[in-house]
């Protein structure tokens, strides 16, 4: 029924690779299926200005996918002379869901900057913008408390993001293009490794949907984080 031929809660394949980047203090490589994502974290001994003297560190993110990863080339955004709206609306979701995870008092008054690129897109790239992502940070964090910067472990918990869809009239894990094109309903989940939800962005795309429905999507989208965790820990390990 799925133009891949997966089953119904079958992610597609999810490998993330480390230390991809030689000066980031944190970097991975994300794929989950077709779909790739560099992101790479930075650290800086600043924060914006609206909390400095707090105490508190700070976590952002920048977004942007590059001419090619799509299927007809793209116009860079720096030609343009701005970011587009969908581009600042993901780097947002993903600087406020990787904050999520985080005490920003453990971290210090210091800023890790998030950089997610996208070089192949089929989609679901801001979910695993955000997945890889984290991963970055969580290699940055290790460096700041092995240099003895922090004492406390700054990150609460992992951080992932899956999307499922209604497709052909069947919930469905991990929408790639193909599905997410054509999907009548059309969902982001953002979690916590420890189950707590951090963002839900659902839609009708081209039907409506039910209480039942959603509460389907959201079982599929907690197997799906399980299994993301679950690969964020691997590549860690």
């Amino acid at each position: 029924m799925r133009p891949s031929g997966r089953k119904l809660s079958e992610m597609r394949a999810v490998s993330i690779e480390t230390d991809v980047l030689k000066h980031a203090e944190g970097s991975c490589m994300i794929r989950m299926g077709d779909t790739h994502v560099l992101c790479t974290a930075s650290i800086e001994e600043r924060v914006p200005p609206f909390i400095k003297g707090s105490g508190q560190g700070w976590v952002t993110a920048e977004y942007g996918m590059l001419p090619r990863s799509t299927t007809s080339r793209m116009r860079r955004e720096a030609q343009a002379g701005k970011q587009g709206g969908r581009t600042i609306e993901i780097q947002r979701l993903i600087g406020r869901s990787l904050r999520a995870g985080v005490d920003r008092n453990a971290l210090g008054e210091r800023q890790i900057t998030v950089d997610c690129d996208v070089i192949q897109a089929d989609g679901g790239t801001r979910c695993a913008a955000i997945t890889g992502g984290w991963v970055a940070l969580r290699m940055a964090v290790d460096k700041l408390m092995t240099a003895g910067d922090v004492i406390s472990d700054p990150l609460i918990s992992p951080v992932a993001a899956v999307s499922c869809g209604v497709y052909a009239g069947q919930p469905v894990l991990d929408l790639d293009y193909p599905e997410d094109s054509e999907a009548g309903v059309d969902a982001n989940f953002i979690m916590r490794g420890d189950g707590q939800l951090i963002e839900v962005q659902m839609s009708a795309e081209g039907s409506t949907f039910s209480r039942d429905q959603m509460m389907q999507l959201l079982e599929l989208a907690e197997q799906g984080v399980e299994s993301l965790v679950a690969a964020q820990k691997a590549a860690l390990a």
